[in-house]
């Protein structure tokens, strides 16, 4: 099922309008996660929102949002208030301007949504503004409203779908010259530079996420499961990192490390790996059904963990 949508209204190029949906396109939820305790007890810490000054608890009902102007200066500012700050892309994605990908600065991309046609009505003219934005090879950008703030988001088509991604405004971009004035004006050879270039081409592969394995969930995942199994925690040796002394003699061993790695190839066929289920993790044991990870961990241990297969 698919999760909550984030926002509703319509998407509206020029005459044409179509009610949609936006939804995340990503996930934090199956990462490992921690509670902060109280190391005496083991009670989960429990915050509360506190007047600064007097100490005492403050209900929800009277914290009011308040602009900062001085030290102790603020100007308050209602709910009421900010709900009557009108903006249209409240409700409507409006598409202001068409534009190519390669337009948009990285640097301005926050998150991905799908967005799809809601309810049953609209799916005609949502596929004529999906359709149109494929054929043309463009980015839709338009205005939306998240959390009483609005963004600008850039429409690209996606299967049977839109992606739609927020756009940082260019007040929220930081000028790369105050960060980058201070490096040196180095002349790299033509040797040292052919050198790399070979490098690069003995690790040049296709993008593939799939192949790609988040090592410190995977550490997480164990240290939790020996701790469970009541096994003792040693810290692990850390690679050090070493001064280039001489840059042509790194890149000429970076060379010869890899055609090694290449010759010394296991004979073995290397076993598949296998694919887990969405939104499960592997931890004492493999996970049956359609219990959670966290299911998983309340478990009692089993004599031998298990580790995500590599």
């Amino acid at each position: 099922m698919a999760p909550r949508a984030n926002w509703k209204g319509f998407l509206r190029l020029s005459l044409v309008t179509c009610p949609v949906a936006l939804y995340p396109a990503t996930s934090e939820s199956e990462k490992v996660s921690f509670n902060q305790l109280n190391r005496k007890t083991g009670h989960r810490i429990k915050y509360a929102k506190v007047d600064a000054d007097t100490g005492e608890e403050v209900a929800n009902e009277d914290i009011v949002k308040g602009y900062k102007i001085d030290t102790d200066t603020f100007i308050e500012v209602t709910k009421e208030e900010l709900e009557n700050v009108a903006l249209e892309s409240t409700r409507t994605i409006e598409i202001d301007e068409f534009v190519d990908r390669s337009e948009i600065d990285p640097r301005y991309l926050i998150r991905p949504y799908y967005l799809v046609p809601d309810g049953k009505v609209g799916h005609d003219a949502f596929a004529v503004v999906r359709e149109t934005i494929r054929e043309m090879n463009k980015v839709a950008i338009g205005r939306v409203v998240l959390t009483n703030r609005e963004h600008i988001i850039a429409l690209e088509s996606m299967d049977k779908g839109l992606m739609g991604t927020l756009l940082r405004y260019p007040y929220e971009v930081r000028a790369a010259d105050e960060y980058f004035d201070d490096i040196q004006d180095v002349k790299v050879t033509k040797d040292m530079l052919d050198l790399a270039k070979h490098i690069v081409n003995q690790k040049a592969g296709r993008f593939q996420p799939d192949k790609f394995e988040d090592q410190y969930e995977t550490a997480l995942l164990d240290l939790i499961n020996q701790k469970r199994a009541g096994k003792p925690i040693t810290a692990k040796a850390r690679p050090r990192g070493e001064n280039v002394v001489d840059l042509m003699d790194a890149l000429r061993k970076s060379i010869g490390g890899e055609k090694a790695a290449a010759t010394e190839a296991p004979k073995k066929p290397a076993k598949k790996a296998r694919k887990a289920t969405a939104g499960q993790k592997e931890m004492l044991m493999p996970i049956a059904g359609k219990k959670s990870a966290k299911e998983a961990v309340a478990r009692k241990p089993a004599a031998k963990p298990q580790r995500k297969s590599a």
